[in-house]
């Protein structure tokens, strides 16, 4: 039976109507015995770990490869131990607390940056009820599940803004300090997007809850049918795990390393297990809801009936995942960063006006598809004419706002500006313009004119010039 419910949206301001099944679909968790999950939990642990040391040498592979080198290829066979000496090495490495640090804060931050990455796995659903084996109890191959759970999932991702932040303020230093900044506004900013991206995904599932979303992608994936929110996602798990060329707060050449200049040793190895675990995050969310989870691929099932049943599912699911990890790789390996104002004026006034626009329209749609009404083909038609006016004005009125701005800069300022406004000591520059260098001063002093003889010291000089 189906029935209308409405979907209240971070605090209330906005609703939405859903068709939501009736029946209690989350009844299979809860009920397994304590031995059982303490295992589950384990288990996604030593995964996560596994998968990253596997990411960093997959990552040092590819690269390599798209820039015609080797790669790591001589620990282990094709070079596989190489991440688990780099984190040995790392491990027997000094650490080192700067004087100027807030010690406490400066020990905890890389410990609440990787803590939340690891919690965020456990309502990430990677297959259906399968058997225990060696035992007469069956489970499903999820650690626990509710009915906010993709909510709880961005919830504590945001946590971790916290242990960047909070690592950049305590190391005493200014590099830190601005690279804390930026990851806080970075992350932050494309969390409203991501957010946003995934309201649609809501609307279409009429559930929260994870393994009831990927229920409702047993015929057709939503990153199909939602393809505006799946690049819109696509784009701000970039942002939200600052990867290149996204990855503004550890801009080398402007902050030397970011937030984690001044970590070494075991702390600077969890920011880096943070990063890699966040990249596994975002990649499964991404795998849940809008790939059908561990829903096997198309043309699998008709000739494989039982592709969906026992353990195999966990086959598809990590594949997928694995190819929005290689996505990342690839970004890193072909795109060059960018400018820390174009990056945020692209995720405020790009991301978010359209997303906010896709969810009108989706929302529009399932209303009338529940509802009846007006035929469907009209309401869509007229909501493309809506987006393409739209995007016209969009792209008009920046274009407007750019010509605007190179005119104002090309106008010469007649006015003398005040070094010292606004309190700062800035000084004036030198009545004579700006200081020439002694190489830029001896060249102007004595210019050589090409293809005629000097005209002085000619003589001196055994009359060659």
């Amino acid at each position: 039976m189906i029935s209308t419910s409405s979907i209240t949206d971070l605090g209330g301001s906005i609703t939405v109507l859903a068709s939501e099944t009736t029946g209690d679909d989350l009844s299979a968790f809860g009920q397994d015995p304590w031995w059982l999950i303490l295992i589950k939990a384990v288990l996604i642990f030593v995964i996560l770990v596994l998968l990253t040391l596997f990411n960093i040498w997959w990552e040092r592979r590819v690269v390599a490869r798209m820039q015609h080198r080797i790669g790591p290829n001589v620990h282990g066979p094709f070079g596989l131990l190489q991440s688990l000496a780099d984190g040995v090495k790392l491990a027997l490495k000094e650490d080192i607390i700067p004087k100027a640090a807030d010690k406490a804060v400066f020990v905890l931050a890389p410990v609440i940056a990787t803590v939340p990455a690891f919690v965020t796995f456990s309502v990430i659903p990677f297959g259906p009820v399968v058997g225990v084996p060696f035992s007469d109890v069956t489970t499903p191959l999820q650690l626990t599940d509710m009915p906010v759970a993709v909510l709880f999932v961005l919830a504590i991702a945001s946590i971790g803004i916290y242990g960047i932040v909070l690592g950049g303020w305590s190391s005493g230093s200014t590099y830190s300090l601005l690279g804390g900044l930026r990851s806080s506004a970075q992350m932050i900013s494309y969390e409203v997007a991501m957010g946003l991206a995934l309201v649609a995904v809501f609307l279409y599932a009429g559930s929260m809850s994870t393994s009831e979303i990927v229920a409702a992608q047993d015929d057709l994936w939503f990153g199909l049918i939602l393809v505006p929110s799946f690049v819109i996602y696509m784009i701000a798990m970039v942002g939200e795990t600052n990867r290149a060329p996204f990855d503004l707060p550890e801009a080398e050449g402007e902050l030397v390393g970011g937030f984690h200049t001044e970590y070494s040793s075991l702390k600077f190895a969890l920011f880096f297990l943070a990063e890699y675990i966040n990249m596994a995050t975002v990649s499964a969310l991404a795998t849940t809801l809008f790939l059908g989870g561990w829903h096997a691929p198309w043309g699998i099932v008709d000739l494989w009936p039982g592709a969906n049943e026992g353990y195999w599912p966990l086959l598809w699911f990590f594949g997928k995942m694995m190819f929005f990890i290689f996505i990342f790789i690839w970004l890193r390996g072909t795109l060059p960063r960018l400018r820390y104002d174009q990056f945020m004026h692209f995720g405020w006034k790009r991301l978010i006006p359209v997303a906010l626009l896709w969810i009108v329209a989706v929302a529009t749609i399932r209303s009338v598809s529940l509802d009846g009404g007006i035929d469907r083909q009209y309401l869509i038609g007229g909501i493309g004419v809506v987006a393409v006016v739209f995007l016209i004005l969009f792209f008009v009125g920046e274009k407007e706002d750019s010509d605007a701005a190179a005119a104002e800069e090309a106008e010469p300022d007649h006015e003398a500006a005040d070094a010292y406004a606004g309190g700062f000591p800035v000084p004036p520059m030198p009545a004579g313009g700006a200081v020439r260098g002694p190489a830029r001063s001896l060249r102007q002093s004595s210019p050589v004119t090409t293809g005629a003889p000097a005209a002085t010291d000619g003589g001196e000089r055994g009359g060659t010039s």
